[in-house]
């Protein structure tokens, strides 16, 4: 019944818009009723001049602006926020329901739908801006759903091949069970954080927020099948609520940026922290999908693929060579690059200690005798470069990368034995100009 007041607040027209969208078939839904549930929230712990703000709109951007995406052609009104000028015509797009392979679609996406947000609050525009902030959380509220976790198996029945249902379930598709439910989402507590003072550095950060949030979905997406096999509802619930809890922390950190860009005001803490960043963890552009395909594999240093985490690198300390274990780096691959897509104009340099440390189980002559080439790329040309073998310290890079849009680092073909050294990034920050 809470459900139905809150509706019967909003005007007639977009009552039967809501009660439409219910009743007839979607192309590619997720979250169903839930995403008021999880927008809701998200507004919720918004600070209070942000919510005074808002207004009304704040009531209508839950009930109803969260879920314009999914009215596709139906709902003429409003089909233009949910609309690209690059593609003139189209009311349903699929890439805000479910992430392309690769990053650079999804980003443009994100920035397009967020600038205009901001615009539209730039402006005092401030339905129109609460109607695009109704499309960026649905982009994101349907990249965090389980139900749209597995790339190209969007109804999982290649997924069931592996995982079988049970005969009562046998010519099910899953996609509905697995997001389906009233879901009661809160994340009280929470404080939302600026992602960017510009909208190109908002939603570039939003986007490695969002692949958190998708991430985080996958761990949910077998464990509900497998409830939902056991008839298992609370288990069902448990694992939905673990990915609308995310998502609606995503959400919150977007709706917060956006008004702060379009208002212009800013906590003088929260923008000094945005002054750097580390790209450790961030997924490059050969992570289709979120996950290093086979092709990027490597076989040397070792067979696999690049991974962040902590790495050991012996640096020159006092005139001397010590060990150093750094929090953030990535282990590296011989003869593979990994490349990151940069929000525009707005980092200035960019700083990595590049270096080799030799195996447990290489003597220190051996991996003395190692070579490697360490190559740091911005749109195809070469920014710096140097080749280190395994007895000298970590190399330290610090490029101007102004203007930059893609940036790569690039191992090179080694001299002596490529088994002997592993090969390591260690915090690689993208930093702003001094203000």
């Amino acid at each position: 019944m809470k459900r139905f007041r809150r509706l019967t607040k909003l005007p007639l027209t977009s009552l039967l818009l809501v009660l439409s969208l219910a009743l007839a078939p979607q192309e590619c839904p997720a979250w169903g009723e839930a995403h008021g549930s999880i927008t809701r929230a998200a507004i919720k712990v918004l600070p209070a001049w942000q919510q005074e703000l808002l207004g009304k709109e704040g009531a209508r951007l839950a009930d109803y602006y969260c879920v314009i995406p999914d009215m596709a052609g139906r709902d003429k009104e409003n089909a233009r926020f949910a609309m690209m000028d690059s593609r003139p015509g189209e009311a349903y797009l699929l890439i805000l329901h479910l992430p392309a392979p690769q990053q650079p679609e999804n980003l443009e996406t994100l920035r397009y739908f967020l600038g205009k947000a901001v615009g539209a609050m730039k402006a005092a525009k401030t339905g129109d801006a609460a109607r695009y902030m109704g499309t960026v959380c649905h982009m994101l509220e349907d990249y965090g759903c389980p139900a749209h976790t597995v790339p190209g198996d969007n109804m999982f029945t290649l997924l069931q091949q592996f995982l079988p249902p049970p005969d009562r379930m046998k010519g099910t598709l899953l996609h509905g069970p697995i997001e389906s439910g009233k879901l009661d989402v809160a994340i009280k507590g929470y404080r939302p954080r600026l992602l960017g003072t510009t909208a190109d550095e908002a939603a570039w950060r939003l986007l490695h927020r969002a692949h958190e949030a998708i991430l985080n979905a996958r761990t949910t997406t077998i464990p509900i099948i497998q409830s939902l096999y056991a008839n298992d509802t609370k288990a069902v619930v448990a694992g939905q609520m673990k990915a609308a809890t995310m998502d609606a922390k995503v959400v919150a950190d977007a709706f917060y940026t956006i008004l702060c860009i379009g208002t212009g005001k800013f906590d003088a803490c929260e923008r000094e922290s945005l002054h750097s960043v580390g790209i450790a963890s961030f997924f490059p552009l050969e992570a289709v999908n979120l996950y290093f395909p086979q092709s990027e594999f490597f076989s040397s240093p070792h067979w696999g693929h690049a991974q962040s985490g902590a790495v050991k690198l012996r640096v020159e300390k006092d005139g001397r060579m010590v060990e150093k274990q750094f929090a953030e780096g990535i282990s590296a691959g011989i003869g593979k690059s990994l490349t990151y897509e940069l929000p525009a104009s707005v980092y200035q340099r960019f700083t990595v200690l590049a270096g080799l440390y030799p195996k447990r189980d290489v003597d220190a002559e051996r991996a003395a005798k190692s070579r490697v080439a360490f190559t740091i790329n911005g749109d195809g040309k070469k920014l710096a470069s140097a080749t280190l073998s395994g007895d000298q310290p970590a190399h330290l890079f610090a490029c101007d990368i102004t203007g930059v849009a893609r940036l790569q680092l690039v191992i090179g073909s080694p001299v002596g034995d490529a088994k002997s050294n592993n090969v390591y990034w260690a915090e690689p920050t993208l930093v702003k100009k001094q203000p």
